[in-house]
């Protein structure tokens, strides 16, 4: 088996995500190596006895450091797991490059920080959101946010999944409305407001787009060591386009499905390994190609069955 490495976005977050694999020494270590550098209660966080999961600000850096801690588990137990490249879901792609050595753990998760600070921002001044719609009939849907974005009103596709799934978001009424007409219309079979903080991926977080631009200058990046690819371009990070991509995604659609089928073809893996809270990305990459295997982990259980099952392959 050759694997890519898929990393979780924004939204795939669940209470207590992380808590049981703190067991974990490494882990342990690297949830409180980023509470320091970030100056927040990660474990806390992790935990949302309050609901800290809701806000952007906490739920980036948790997600990131959950992620990462798995992936050095892995590291560690598995120093020969065939890792051909690396995706990951917009917030996900921070995750990858940690992982593919393009920025130190400390920097990248201090630039998480910041984005998901600066987006936070966005998202408080105005309110806006994202809805799910799946099996879209996708050009009709276009036309149809064409005539409204003229009309006056502010929606967008935030996210292009998978062949069954985009993401369309904007200022809360004017999506709503536009999701009752794709109802009605019948261009979808379903939509489904999603439990977000901002239409992420769209001209409403163009103030956090500008900070970042700034921020970005800042951080030294490396040539990945994997190859991660984009979901802005959908071609291969390099260390000289990271800081526009990376400023550039905050405010423009994602790719995801178009990633899944780019890291087929590109790097021939045959299975994905989902890291993080959830298996929805598992689920858009079989989507995309039904010949993949998937699997996942994003808890104990998940790592142990994982671990087992590629030790007991390597002992026959």
């Amino acid at each position: 088996m050759y694997y890519g490495i898929l990393f979780s976005g924004q939204g795939a977050q669940r209470s207590g995500m992380g808590v049981e694999l703190m067991a974990d020494s490494l882990f342990s270590r690297i949830v409180s190596w980023a509470s320091d550098v970030c100056e927040l209660d990660l474990l806390k966080i992790m935990k949302n006895e309050h609901n800290e999961l809701n806000k952007t600000a906490y739920v980036q850096p948790a997600i990131v450091t959950v992620s990462y801690g798995i992936y050095q588990m892995l590291k560690r137990d598995l120093p020969q797991l065939p890792i051909k490249g690396m995706i990951g879901l917009s917030l996900g792609e921070y995750a990858a490059l940690i992982a593919s050595n393009s920025l130190s753990f400390e920097e990248g998760i201090k630039l998480v920080a910041d984005r998901a600070r600066f987006m936070q921002q966005d998202a408080d001044r105005e309110i806006s959101t994202l809805a799910a719609v799946l099996d879209p009939q996708l050009q009709e849907i276009k036309e149809l946010i064409t005539a409204q974005q003229e009309n006056g009103q502010r929606v967008y596709i935030a996210n292009y999944n998978s062949p069954r799934q985009i993401v369309v978001g904007g200022a809360l009424t004017d999506l709503k409305a536009i999701l009752k007409k794709m109802e009605e219309d019948k261009l979808a079979k379903r939509t489904i407001l999603l439990k977000v903080n901002g239409a992420f991926h769209t001209p409403f977080f163009n103030g956090a787009r500008q900070q970042m631009h700034n921020r970005l200058q800042t951080v030294d990046f490396h040539e990945p060591q994997i190859e991660v690819i984009s979901n802005t371009t959908n071609s291969l990070f390099h260390c000289e386009d990271l800081p526009g991509i990376l400023e550039k995604q905050l405010a423009i659609p994602t790719h995801f499905g178009a990633n899944v089928k780019e890291l087929v073809k590109h790097t021939k893996i045959d299975t994905t390994l989902e890291i993080g809270p959830g298996k929805t990305l598992s689920r858009f990459a079989h989507q995309v190609d039904q010949q993949l295997n998937t699997q996942h982990i994003e808890n104990l259980a998940d790592y142990e069955k994982f671990i087992k099952e590629q030790k007991d392959g390597t002992d026959r």
